[in-house]
């Protein structure tokens, strides 16, 4: 049994060596194959990043090749900069980075990117003074906070050497001068500047042997950093509490009741500035409504370094707005006038905005004042060929891509040859040159203007010669037609001082001639337009007696129709009689036996009543009695007058519904809040319908005005118009439309809206992009909306921010445009003058039967258009005129015959 045991034990370690082994194998195996695939993988991130290395090459020389073509592509430099950086190219990064700076100002990403790489490269001293120098360039493109950080920071490495604290504090203090009163970020600087002047400290205790011999250094020291505290404390600056507890823990004694009182008033200050602050930190970049607003605020307090602050935080975000450069400038110019200043911000804005020719004229103009060296120009320079060249190349722009293209000249008083011309007269001395260019001028007929010739003579008179100056005068007597008798006294002029008797007499010739000829012209002129204002007269009285002759005509021909038909009439009733005592059957038309017998029932009634009275009024259905009717009930209606003189107290109430049960008691419900109503008239139609429209009278103005306060309030889904009671032909001036109607720049105007859009809902969109002060939705005459809305914001800058974020945005599937409100003019009649003689009527007949309509189809029907010829057969009661037309001939005859009934009759009895 025992060896039986000892040899399964045998057994099973052999297995298990075995099973070892297997391990063991399968174990190299696997770490061999992953060895493999270690290198496989690593060949395939060599391929990969080698095709990486290549495609940014082909991408570095391609952007270095459009840089050639165009240097100015600030997105070629920005993304070439990335690329060399990501490459690790720093010798070309460098260069590409100064060549950037020379044509752009850098932003605070770039500046702090190649900052850092030069600190890593620099070695030497050498090398760290040219770190120093661009250190120096950056803090002048913009006021960053984290540069100057930077800056400190970096200076801090050379305190070992001399003068090395000295220079520390300067760059310090330089910081804090220029970013110290940032709200946000200006804490940093003060921080690390007590920081460095506690290391100071510590190295001082450190290195003195002896405390009690440099306790005037030490003293000297602690006061500097207490000064500090104090600088910092009084600046409203955010966190301001964790400074004045660190402050406390460093006196490590009880507070002065003067730096309490700092802190407090500093605290007061703050709260000022924090909603500006927490806007600022909300809004999304760029942000400039919300500088905009800030400087208003820091220009009413009136701190110099605060504004100056602001605007440079506002341009370090907004660097590409002309507008805020300006303004910027333009405060530094009337306020501060610190040249070194105002000529750095000039600078700064015309390298950021190029484009902008005001910001050009603002730099010019600080030059000048503040007397900037400039060089001279000379004839000889390269500069004046330059000149030269940009001038013919603007005069060729002009000539090719303007007057060919448009068929107009750019530059018709010719302004830009006058500047060439006065440059080489004035600067140059080539007054041949200046000749040849106004001779130029002057063959683009401009020769009849007499300011030209005036122009030109100054010039020859400055820079010329008195023979020139004299025959261009002569030229321009023979030439101008605006105001010959001015240019004629500039010449005798011109004589009386410079001339001999000889010239002088020439010029009296020579100007009585003019003149004369002038005045005859005028003459003839005056006579011609006389004549023909009296041809016009005479054809507008031709046109009166024409118009008189043809009514007259029309007159005429209706009361010999009438006379004619009564006639007839007369004669059918005498042929009846006739008939019927003759024995005749008396034959009577159709319905006429039942209208009899019904009008009898109904005069019965009408004089019986209901209950047995008498009716005051008839009842008629015959349609000739029942014109008759209404006739006399339109001339019985009488009128709602208005008596003018109660107009203060009377208010015109329009657009109310036709379908208004009784508008006095809608009115009264409507207006009775107002005041006491004294009378409401409403204006009813001759059918006795509502008409839309009423006059409220009031006890008071005072009620009256309160119930203009009413318009456009909705009732039965309609909106009322309330509007005071003037008469327009006596105040035709007045204007009903209470909205403005010229340009309004803190309103918008939107349109394509949903007709489902609520005020609500436009209110609650256009509420992010500043103060709603109104919303006014537009809607037609039975109060459905059109789709279109005006929005009142607080000033013109929101407005302006909501114009750029709303513009194409979509409302419920709707694209919606919004603009600034500047509704089109109306076209106002002009008031004709009864002096001033009218030109000839343009007879009516050229617009079409409907006059100046969009449409001139004739809405009468055919049946009932007047026919100029008469027909030849017998149609609608006519028969045709036997006897033949002729000039001679009678009303009478040219009109149609009517038929009677009793030719009806005799027709009708004859078959």
């Amino acid at each position: 049994m025992a060896t039986s045991d000892s040899e399964e034990e045998l057994q099973h370690q052999r297995m298990e060596e075995e099973d070892e082994k297997d391990l063991d194998e399968s174990e190299v195996v696997s770490e061999g194959e992953a060895k493999m695939e270690k290198d496989e993988g690593s060949e395939e991130e060599e391929d990969s990043s080698d095709e990486d290395e290549k495609e940014n090459e082909a991408e570095i020389q391609r952007l270095e090749e459009q840089l050639s073509i165009n240097a100015y592509d600030y997105n070629c430099h920005v993304d070439l900069i990335k690329l060399l950086r990501h490459e690790g190219e720093l010798i070309k990064l460098r260069r590409a980075c100064q060549k950037m700076s020379e044509l752009f100002p850098l932003s605070e990403e770039i500046w702090l990117d190649w900052l850092r790489d030069e600190i890593r490269m620099a070695s030497e001293e050498s090398d760290r003074e040219k770190v120093y120098e661009l250190f120096e360039k950056a803090v002048k493109d913009y006021i960053c906070p984290e540069i100057w950080l930077e800056y400190a920071q970096y200076s801090i490495g050379g305190i070992e050497k001399t003068g090395g604290i000295e220079k520390v504090r300067a760059v310090f203090e330089r910081a804090v001068t220029s970013v110290g009163l940032h709200m946000t970020k200006g804490a940093a600087i003060w921080e690390a500047y007590r920081e460095f002047e506690n290391a100071v400290l510590s190295l001082q205790e450190q290195l003195s042997p002896d405390p009690s011999s440099e306790e005037a250094g030490l003293q000297a020291q602690r006061q500097r950093i207490n000064s500090l505290f104090l600088r910092q404390l009084s600046v409203p600056l955010l966190d301001m509490e964790g400074t004045y507890a660190e402050y406390e823990e460093w006196c490590g004694s009880l507070v002065l009741a003067s730096v309490k009182q700092l802190y407090n008033k500093t605290l007061q200050q703050l709260e000022k500035y924090r909603s500006y602050e927490d806007t600022l930190l909300i809004a999304e970049p760029p942000k400039l409504s919300e500088y905009q607003a800030y400087i208003d605020f820091e220009m009413k307090e009136g701190d110099p370094l605060r504004i100056q602050l602001i605007f440079e935080r506002a341009i370090a975000e907004n660097c590409l707005v002309p507008d805020l450069w300006s303004r910027y400038t333009q405060y530094l110019d009337r306020q501060l006038k610190i040249k070194d200043l105002v000529l750095a911000v000039h600078s700064r804005a015309v390298r950021n905005c190029p484009w902008t020719v005001g910001l050009w004229k603002r730099y010019l103009l600080a030059l000048e004042r503040h007397d900037a060296d400039h060089q001279t120009v000379s004839d000889s320079s390269k500069e004046l060929e330059e000149l030269r060249s940009a001038f013919s190349r603007a005069m060729e722009y002009l000539k090719t891509d303007v007057e060919e293209r448009f068929s107009e000249s750019g530059d018709p008083s010719c302004t830009i040859m006058q500047n060439w011309a006065r440059i080489e007269a004035r600067h140059c001395n080539n007054m041949q040159r200046a000749r040849e260019l106004w001779d130029s001028i002057m063959t683009k007929g401009n020769a009849k203007f007499a300011n030209m010739w005036l122009e030109y003579c100054n010039l020859e008179r400055a820079h010329g010669d008195a023979q020139h100056c004299r025959k261009a005068l002569h030229r321009a007597v023979q030439c101008t037609s605006d105001y010959p008798e001015h240019v004629c006294e500039v010449l005798l002029n011109f004589e009386r001082i410079e001339g001999t008797l000889e010239d002088w007499d020439t010029a009296v010739q020579k100007t009585e001639t003019r003149l004369s000829r002038i005045n005859e012209q005028r003459t003839k002129a005056a006579e011609k337009e006389a004549a023909f204002v009296q041809k016009e007269d005479e054809r507008a009285e031709q046109r009166k007696k024409a118009r008189a002759d043809k009514k007259a005509l029309k007159k005429a021909k209706r009361d010999a129709k009438f006379g004619e038909k009564r006639k007839a009439e007369e004669r059918e009733e005498e042929e009846w009689d006739t008939e019927e005592v003759a024995g005749q059957p008396n034959k009577k038309t159709r319905g006429e036996g039942d209208y009899f017998a019904s009008e009898k029932i109904k005069n019965i009634d009408a004089k019986i009543g209901l209950f047995g009275r008498e009716l005051a009024t008839k009842i008629v259905d015959h349609p000739s009695q029942q014109k008759t009717v209404a006739a006399a009930h339109k001339n019985d209606m009488g009128k709602v007058l208005h008596d003018h003189s109660k107009d203060s107290i009377t208010v015109f109430v329009s657009n109310l519904s036709y379908s208004m049960d009784d508008p006095e008691d809608k009115m009264k419900e409507t207006l009775g809040k107002c005041g006491e109503i004294a009378e409401i008239r409403p204006v009813y139609s001759n059918k006795g319908n509502f008409r839309g429209y009423c006059y409220v009278e009031f006890k008071d103005e005072k009620s009256a005005l309160d119930a203009l306060k009413l318009d456009r309030k909705e009732i039965d889904g309609r909106p009322m118009f309330v509007s005071p009671c003037i008469d327009k032909a006596r105040n035709p001036e007045f204007k009903v439309f209470k909205y403005s109607t010229a340009l309004e720049k803190h309103k918008l105007f939107i349109s394509g809206l949903p007709f489902s859009c609520t005020k609500e809902e436009l209110e609650e969109i256009c509420r992010g992009h500043g103060t709603v002060k109104e919303i006014r939705l537009v809607t037609n005459r039975s109060g459905k909306p059109k789709g279109l809305a005006y929005v009142e914001y607080e000033n013109e800058t929101q407005a302006s921010q909501a114009v750029l974020k709303m513009d194409g945005m979509t409302v419920k599937d709707h694209c919606i445009k919004v603009a600034i409100s500047n509704p089109p003019r109306r076209n106002v009649p002009e008031k004709t003058d009864p002096n001033k003689p009218t030109g000839p009527m343009v007879p009516r007949q050229i617009y079409g039967a409907r006059g100046k309509g969009r449409t001139q189809l004739a809405l009468l029907p055919r049946a009932l258009v007047r026919q100029n010829v008469v027909a030849a057969k017998t149609e609608n009661g006519t028969f045709p005129d036997t006897v033949p037309a002729s000039s001679s001939s009678s009303v009478a005859q040219e009109t149609p015959k009517k038929l009677t009934n009793a030719d009806f009759a005799r027709m009708l009895l004859n078959k």
